[in-house]
């Protein structure tokens, strides 16, 4: 009895050891997963928001005729991030006459969207501003461009003088004081992830300089709830529904979709699960965007100068919606 009682103890005592010591190796395992991944966060967040980063800044000169393009500083109180700005200038193009600005999709092409609207700015007589938000890991982030860089890829806030909303309207300011331009408004056109781009800044910075907006194709949109989360909806963006929203809707916001943008397939189609109860591709998501808006306006007697319009024929293809917003931007 005293033998299988000891030989017990022993067992037990010999386990406890074995346990101890994997105990102390998980630990360590843990600690050393937990500092490594620590460390990336703080090497992530210096090289994506405090180093300086971006193309070379350019000279101050003006915007010569045909395409061109320069590169200023993104923020007006830092130095450390700088933008490369395509433009189209007709030659028959001058002060006072309609500045539009191109926002790119999610390939931050903005040399291609320009290209698209030089044969729409030769026959309608408008300077083309296409701002190009270059990121080397913008097939994994979005917080940066479509999202208004309003919250940094770790979540925590960034100042409103760092928003790309904030940075389009410091390029508005750069070519006026450079060109000698007294144009008080400008025009803005995105398609997909430009379009996100386009409705998010009407919703979220609605004392923006912007004539006419328009939002074409959009993979998903940021709803009026404060009880959902940025960017599905506007909660802690600071946003109040009650006075920011009626401002929105007294901007001209025009949302443009393709009949045939009903394939989820083309492009990058965001499939979390708050994406798609806003529907099952883009022209649903669009429509039900719209109208949801709406019917908050009339429950509440607002003001809505926002208006949808489908292209029919047209799917998700940035060329032919450029094309068809011209209508908008003419009237």
């Amino acid at each position: 009895m005293k033998e299988k009682l000891s030989k017990t103890i022993f067992e037990l005592t010999i386990k406890s050891i074995q346990m101890n010591k994997t105990f102390r190796i998980l630990k360590k395992i843990i600690l050393y997963t937990f500092s490594i991944l620590v460390l990336l966060s703080i090497v992530g967040y210096i090289y994506l928001y405090k180093l300086p980063k971006g193309p070379e800044i350019t000279e101050n000169v003006k915007i010569k005729n045909g395409q061109d393009s320069f590169v200023m500083y993104a923020y007006k109180q830092s130095e450390r991030k700088s933008i490369k700005v395509w433009t189209y200038k007709p030659e028959n193009w001058k002060n006072e006459d309609k500045i539009v600005f191109v926002m790119h999709g999610g390939g931050r092409n903005a040399d291609d969207y320009l290209d698209a609207w030089i044969d729409i700015a030769k026959k309608n007589n408008l300077l083309i501003i296409a701002p190009e938000f270059e990121n080397r890991f913008s097939k994994y982030t979005t917080n940066d461009y479509q999202e208004g860089n309003l919250f940094t890829f770790f979540g925590t806030q960034n100042p409103k003088e760092e928003w790309a909303y904030t940075v389009v309207e410091n390029i508005f300011d750069y070519i006026k004081s450079i060109n000698n331009i007294t144009n008080k408004n400008y025009d803005i056109f995105g398609h997909s992830a430009g379009g996100q781009f386009v409705h998010r800044m009407i919703l979220l910075m609605p004392e923006s300089r912007i004539r006419t907006a328009i939002s074409a194709n959009s993979g998903f949109y940021s709803l009026p709830k404060e009880n959902l989360e940025f960017p599905y909806g506007v909660k802690n963006t600071g946003m109040d529904l009650k006075s920011d929203l009626q401002k929105s809707y007294k901007k001209r916001l025009i949302i443009l979709l393709g009949e045939l943008d009903n394939d989820p397939s083309l492009g990058t189609f965001r499939t979390t699960d708050l994406a798609m109860e806003q529907g099952a591709h883009r022209l649903e998501r669009g429509t039900n965007f719209y109208n949801v808006n709406k019917e908050l306006k009339n429950k509440n007697s607002w003001i809505f100068n926002w208006k949808i319009d489908t292209i029919e024929n047209v799917g998700h293809n940035y060329k032919k919606m450029s094309e068809s917003s011209i209508e908008w931007i003419n009237n």
